[in-house]
């Protein structure tokens, strides 16, 4: 007993160690690096509670002014860019191709992962080789797709492009193959599951955190998407909400005040996707490294 704690009494030290909190120059590094990347958050806020004599005024001011209200009212009232319609076009989309991507990619990524079929290596060299050609190859061949669906101008152009994405599925794979254990889908086999009801019982559970990921990433990806849309969806009356910043950024004189805040009412979605799924996301981590 006694050499037991003289074992663990010279341990301790070495445990303390690697337990010691971060020093002084980490707390530096981390507070100046939340700096510059709030920094053009907080710089569009002042850019877009300022008049547009202020904007150009030298020096320029690093406070925020009262005219934010003047300045939204003015994006929408502005012509041609029907802003409260696409901030809610934007949602629509980015609602829907979440959900989709999670549902299919997450059924995919199983299918990969824990089925045996024919083809299954192949099929997944070919996924991860498209996910190396860049999207601006396909605009032309898609762009004329959608033309003879007859989509083009209208969301479901936008939505369906987007629906399955190669690295969702590439990252639900690879998460399944460490999160769920080949013994626990035998075990659910063998009390006569399903395949979709282990999908739905055994495996889904534990996806969680993948899925918080993935969706936070999708959502936030579908949002700030701006090429297709402005293709597909060019002289449409249904833009989505960077098409809209884009026509107010248009025309012979770009009012800065004006479009910086339609861009700070564009943000304020993702930020508050960011806080709630945030706190998801990091609960769901902490659960599965409790529970591993």
């Amino acid at each position: 007993m006694s050499s037991t704690r003289s074992a663990t009494r010279r341990r301790s030290p070495g445990l303390a160690s690697s337990d010691n909190p971060a020093g002084p120059l980490t707390y530096t590094l981390l507070v100046l690096s939340l700096l510059l990347s709030a920094f053009p958050l907080y710089w569009m806020f002042v850019v877009g509670s300022s008049s547009e004599e202020q904007v150009f005024q030298i020096p320029p001011s690093v406070v925020p002014r009262d005219n934010l209200a003047d300045n939204a009212r003015a994006v929408f009232a502005a012509d041609n860019v029907f802003f409260i319609a696409a901030l809610l076009n934007s949602l629509i989309v980015a609602l829907v191709v979440t959900a989709s991507v999670l549902f299919f990619c997450s059924l995919a990524g199983f299918a990969f992962a824990k089925l045996r079929f024919r083809g299954r290596n192949i099929l997944m060299l070919f996924l991860v080789l498209t996910m190396t050609v860049p999207n601006q190859l396909g605009v032309v061949a898609l762009y004329i797709l959608m033309g003879k669906l007859g989509l083009n101008g209208t969301l479901p152009a936008v939505i369906i492009p987007g629906l399955v994405t190669a690295f969702g599925v590439f990252y639900m794979r690879q998460f399944i193959l460490g999160a769920v254990p080949d013994e626990l889908i035998e075990c659910a086999r063998i009390d006569g599951a399903s395949t979709l009801r282990i999908f739905a019982g055994v495996v889904v559970p534990a996806l969680r955190p993948a899925l918080g990921v993935l969706g936070l990433f999708t959502f936030t990806a579908t949002w700030n998407d701006f090429q297709w849309p402005l293709i597909t969806l060019s002289g449409s009356a249904y833009p989505t909400v960077q098409v809209a910043l884009s026509n107010l950024a248009s025309g012979q004189f770009i009012v800065y005040s004006r479009l910086l805040a339609g861009a700070l009412l564009a943000t304020l979605p993702l930020i508050i996707v960011f806080v709630v799924a945030g706190k998801q996301i990091v609960a769901g981590i902490m659960e599965g490294a409790v529970k591993s």
